[in-house]
């Protein structure tokens, strides 16, 4: 058992680790250690897993300020939806020679990097992390359909913000500038991400005292 994950936890990533490609979703409200996770589980079964986050399809700073969309960067239409529903589908079907190349988002610049991460057709599970797994308007509604499971990350909200906040601090706002920014852009998207949690096949939380991810009761 990799530490910070229950066995059950384990357990159902082992099942989706052996045999064909599958994809793994892990969605949850800005702030809530979706990345943290991804990476804890991806880690935890070495060379059988990779993690390709949805922040790589993040619009570049340059466009969002054409389409004057700047202010309000992280909402679902700041990410080319379609090109990371396209993706999924390479990655559903890829080629037993082909090497796919996913994007990734860097946060020190604050923008997305093109094939910064390569992803083997032997690697059995795919781990995709991101806030809009489970919208069900316009471009993103295929993509849970591209998912075998997609996994809510629940945590407690007053932790998430003050981690958020942190975040947000950490790459060069203030304090009150974070506070701003939170209020305006990120609680309006992390409702929008709350509502689609019913469509989660499982739900995840943290617990404290074991110091462990593990399933929420359903």
């Amino acid at each position: 058992m990799a530490p910070g994950l229950h066995p059950e936890l384990m357990e159902r990533l082992q099942q989706l680790a052996s045999g064909p490609r599958r994809l793994l979703g892990l969605v949850g409200a800005p702030g809530s250690g979706k990345s943290t996770l991804a990476g804890l589980m991806a880690q935890s079964l070495g060379e059988r897993a990779q993690a390709v986050p949805m922040d790589g399809y993040h619009l570049a700073q340059a466009e969002l300020e054409r389409l004057g969309r700047a202010g309000r960067k992280g909402a679902p239409d700041t990410f080319d939806a379609a090109g990371y529903a396209a993706l999924l589908r390479r990655l559903r079907t890829q080629a037993a020679d082909e090497v796919v190349y996913a994007p990734d988002f860097r946060r020190e610049m604050e923008e997305p990097v093109a094939g910064a991460l390569a992803v083997f057709a032997q690697t059995p599970l795919v781990i995709t992390e991101g806030n809009y797994l489970l919208l069900e308007d316009r471009a993103w509604a295929p993509v849970a359909g591209l998912l075998d499971e997609v996994w809510y990350l629940h945590v407690d909200p007053a932790w998430r913000q003050e981690q958020l906040a942190r975040r947000h601090q950490q790459f060069g706002r203030s304090r009150e500038q974070a506070l701003a920014w939170m209020a305006s852009t990120d609680e309006p998207n992390a409702r929008r991400i709350e509502a689609s949690r019913s469509r989660a096949h499982r739900q995840v939380g943290w617990n404290e005292t074991a110091r462990q991810y593990a399933f929420l009761p359903a």
